[in-house]
């Protein structure tokens, strides 16, 4: 049993599923680390996912088109996180409280919605065609190698554009104004105030672009990974997003690895469901459990940091 559990973790298509199942993980834990560079927490991503996952669907469905399915989920990403902005920044709420009113919107008042504009019940399968999902690319000379060209290529275009934007948003908070004022805005706003840097209008900006980033992982699932909408679409992704981006210390390179260790614990888990001599119900929780043993590595890790600077 363990033989074949090692020959399928070592598995050219074993690969290929942790970078497929990493992405949309991907893109929301740096919606995450932007927002917490600002000093703002999107704890809202599961209902943007959500929410942006379903109109992405319609807009392919009502357009013909997986680019603006792509585009309008990315759109319906920044407006749910304006909401979340203006509840939280201009009227005071609780920032917490906000989010999880989305995330209660994104799990209920979904299913009205699909209803409303559809009048389907539960899942958008019959409204699928070939125009709507987003194509998959293979990379050229990469594809023809043995066992790299299974893994990295043929993914869909969204899978490359998650890994890519690792990148663009980690010069883009580092190497650019306003990434600066994110940062100093998420360090010590009455300091970035101090010298003429509007607190809330960095960060109204920092949850725009933290709700397209979102936006973009709802687009993955619907219109890629599931292939149509359904009501448990995004499984829990948001908040082991969340997790993901704290166990990464909060910057864009270390919320991929920890996003890529979560998919990996999620790859391994539907490959042991048909694998006899595993529980269901153990097989399930695999991808729960390592985010709660993550996180405690991470809160003790903290605390040993914490307790060192206090001895200096």
């Amino acid at each position: 049993m363990f033989e074949q559990l090692l020959d399928m973790v070592f598995s050219a298509s074993f690969g290929y599923s942790i970078i497929r199942i990493t992405s949309p993980i991907l893109f929301a834990a740096l919606a995450a680390v932007v927002a917490e560079k600002a000093g703002v927490v999107n704890i809202g991503l599961e209902g943007i996912m959500m929410i942006s996952a379903l109109f992405g669907v319609l807009f392919a469905y009502w357009t013909n088109s997986w680019v603006v399915g792509v585009l309008g989920a990315m759109a319906i990403g920044v407006v749910v996180a304006m909401v979340i902005a203006v509840f939280s920044l201009k009227l005071k709420t609780d920032i917490i409280l906000a989010g999880i009113a989305v995330n209660l919107l994104g799990g209920g008042g979904t299913v009205f919605l699909l209803y409303l504009f559809t009048g389907l019940k539960g899942n958008t399968a019959s409204l699928t065609t070939p125009n709507m999902l987003t194509p998959k690319i293979d990379i050229p000379i990469i594809k023809d190698i043995p066992i790299i060209g299974q893994i990295f290529s043929g993914h869909s275009v969204l899978t490359y554009v998650a890994f890519l934007l690792v990148i663009l948003v980690w010069i883009m908070l580092y190497k650019t104004a306003m990434g600066l004022r994110i940062r100093a805005v998420g360090e010590n706003s009455h300091a970035a105030d101090s010298v003429g840097v509007s607190v809330l209008r960095t960060q109204y900006i920092a949850l725009a672009i933290s709700g397209a980033l979102a936006g973009l992982g709802g687009a993955y699932m619907s219109m890629y990974y599931s292939q149509s909408w359904n009501i448990g679409i995004v499984a829990g992704r948001g908040f082991i997003a969340l997790a993901a981006q704290a166990m990464g210390q909060g910057e864009p390179v270390g919320a991929m690895l920890s996003s890529l260790l979560f998919g990996f614990a999620s790859a391994l888990g539907n490959k042991m469901e048909g694998m006899p001599g595993f529980s269901s119900y153990l097989v399930a929780s695999i991808p729960y459990a390592v985010t709660i043993i993550g996180l405690v590595i991470y809160a003790m890790s903290t605390i040993k940091k914490v307790k060192r600077f206090k001895d200096k």
